[in-house]
């Protein structure tokens, strides 16, 4: 894996430099609050507690906050509620049988919810309203946990074909009409026409610059077009024009077989490809066996975007956003209707991204926008210790993208991603996962999970921590708000960790609950402020969860505990109605680290004849009102 150079500076050499440029952000136009808190929140202990005068002021996160805890149960700040709204083996159909464990089959699972939900989209209905009581709802199923699906707690490995088939039934995306109901509760819609299941063999199509490619020649695509499923979902966005972008992450795991006789083993090996099968697909289906069907990986490691309003469309694999693990992607219009699309790929020492549309959002014309992910540039990113950064273009024939290193095409730079980015000299961040633009500031924030392998000399400004077991939060500033910009500057918001822990950087007035611990996805409510989940905070001792905080002003970095997930589980999607009244939160293989038939906890039946079941809950405000205050 890339590794920076052993001259990186210490955590506190870069601090010094960091702060010394403080003055450089005036011309950016922030506050001079934000300007203060933004210092506040990366400076020593010592110097961070004389700015608490100042955050004593009232802001707009004014819940409850929620302790810190592990056990079985899910648990939500005083005064909010939550409904499970679905779970694994919910019928989205009608006539559809009641979910049981001892009779699973592919057939029934096709028509139920998928296994381990991950990114949560919502759209409103009518298409271009902004309802928040009736939509779609668009739920990612990342991978399955067979021990905890199948009577007798089976390894990956050791699932018969019966097993396999409906383990393969349970990935890739569910969409289901839900409407809110006159006494507040949220219910399916069963009989809409919109609900539809998604999976490994959908049919589907490449499009964009690899699309052809001969290198995407299979038994089951001669052409490099045709395609098929998705899996390995993790996160991913809506976009503006009501479609959905779902990002395939650790698709090497499906997959097994000797591929030293392709012609791709520097691009498998560089994705993490193993000849060792890790799950029972390619045992049973020659389809994932790379001896049998070499090609095959290069179909999936995309970003797929998904028209829930068409459910009888074809869902594209946009091959200009690159391929690599994508934990997702979230789109922003620009000033000048350009679109732009931040996306992580979820591994360590991997990079940040950024693509450029080509053409422009047009508002009354969503026909033509369904294709502006087709044509674009990529950039990846590189950070500098003086708190900038530069957007560097992956373009065939330019610098050393050329057929001396490998690259013959575009097709070649956007199938070879990872590659490319380490030619161009990109920054290995600590494994970067949601990135997001606040819908206010206009700002991106990156989530960085950890990095535990992480060496001293490869610290430097935004991956301060060797070792990092907890993550931070990075925030990017575009000039301007020109998100088409070549240079940003980059600002470390939070560093996560235990309160007072070595190198943990939060707000002077943090509590003791108020403290997290890998930060994975995001969200952001309609006032700006961000909502950070976790996915990695048992290895503190606490659970995973949601925390809110402030973006600006006085309370800046503040962040607080709004909601602890059951033992075992991860919280990933949050996603807010457009009155931010409800937040759609998946509950992620809860009683995760036990079994089928010894699990961790039974949410959310609590029944000795079922066991826990991955579910979305929707959190809303007893009484009613904004989620936070």
């Amino acid at each position: 894996m890339p590794q920076k150079s052993s001259s990186s500076p210490d955590f506190q050499s870069v601090l010094a430099v960091r702060l010394s440029r403080r003055n450089a952000l005036k011309g950016l136009g922030l506050s001079s609050a934000t300007m203060m808190l933004g210092a506040c929140s990366i400076k020593t202990s010592s110097v961070v507690t004389s700015a608490s005068a100042v955050s004593k002021a009232q802001g707009s996160l004014i819940f409850t906050e929620l302790e810190h805890g592990l056990d079985a149960y899910l648990s939500v700040s005083p005064g909010y509620q939550t409904q499970v709204l679905v779970s694994w083996g919910d019928a989205l159909f009608p006539n559809t049988p009641a979910f049981d464990p001892e009779q699973q089959t592919e057939q029934r699972q096709l028509k139920q919810f998928g296994y381990n939900n991950d990114f949560i989209g919502f759209v409103s209905l009518p298409l271009g309203s902004q309802a928040s009581d009736r939509g779609l709802l668009v739920v990612n199923h990342e991978y399955c946990s067979s021990e905890m699906m199948f009577p007798g707690s089976p390894s990956e490995l050791a699932l018969d074909k019966q097993q396999t088939d409906v383990n393969i039934a349970a990935h890739g995306l569910s969409v289901v009409e839900i409407a809110r109901q006159a006494d507040g509760q949220w219910q399916l819609v069963l009989n809409s026409p919109y609900n539809r299941r998604i999976t490994p063999h959908t049919p589907m199509q490449m499009t964009g610059p690899a699309a052809g490619s001969s290198r995407l020649f299979t038994r089951y695509s001669t052409d490099g077009v045709q395609t098929r499923g998705t899996y390995g979902n993790c996160a991913g966005g809506v976009t503006p024009w009501g479609t959905i972008l779902t990002g395939e992450e650790n698709v090497d795991t499906f997959f097994g077989g000797d591929f030293s006789a392709s012609n791709e083993g520097e691009n498998y090996r560089r994705f993490g490809m193993v000849s060792d099968f890790r799950t029972s697909w390619g045992l049973h289906h020659e389809r994932w066996d790379m001896r049998q069907n070499p090609a095959e990986p290069l179909h999936v490691g995309w970003v797929v975007e998904i028209d829930p309003f068409d459910p009888h469309s074809v869902p594209k694999k946009r091959t200009a956003l690159g391929r690599y693990k994508h934990e997702g992607a979230n789109v922003f219009v620009n000033a000048d209707n350009s679109v732009v699309a931040y996306s992580g790929d979820d591994q360590q020492f991997e990079y940040l991204y950024r693509f450029i549309s080509k053409g422009r959002y047009q508002p009354d014309n969503r026909q033509a926008n369904l294709h502006l992910l087709d044509e674009g540039t990529l950039y990846c990113a590189r950070f500098n210790d003086d708190g900038s950064m530069q957007w560097l273009p992956l373009v065939f024939g330019h610098g050393p993208l050329t057929a001396e290193n490998g690259f013959h095409s575009q097709a070649d730079v956007q199938l070879d991603c990872r590659k490319a980015a380490d030619l161009l000299g990109a920054t290995p961040m600590d494994r970067p996962e949601d990135v997001d633009v606040n819908p206010v500031t206009g700002q991106v924030y990156v989530m960085l999970t950890n990095n535990s392998n992480r060496q001293t000399a490869q610290v430097d400004g935004p991956n301060p921590r060797a070792k990092n077991l907890t993550g931070q939060v990075l925030e990017l500033t575009p000039p301007g708000g020109d998100h088409c910009a070549d240079t940003f500057s980059w600002e470390l918001m939070i560093v996560a960790g235990k309160k007072g822990q070595s190198g943990s950087q939060y707000h002077p007035d943090i509590t003791d609950n108020g403290w997290l611990a890998c930060p994975d996805n995001c969200a952001f409510d309609n006032l700006g402020n961000l909502w950070i989940a976790t996915d990695g905070a048992e290895v503190l001792g606490v659970a995973d969860g949601i925390w809110a905080t402030e973006v600006s002003g006085p309370n800046r970095a503040l962040t607080k505990r709004f909601l602890r997930t059951p033992e075992g589980a991860e919280l990933c999607g949050p996603f807010f109605t457009p009155d931010s009244q409800n937040l759609f939160c998946s509950i992620q293989h809860p009683g995760g680290g036990s079994s089928f038939d010894n699990p961790k906890t039974r949410w959310p039946d609590f029944r000795d004849d079922l066991p826990p079941r991955p579910s979305v809950v929707v959190v809303t405000k007893q009484g009613g009102g904004r989620i936070g205050s």
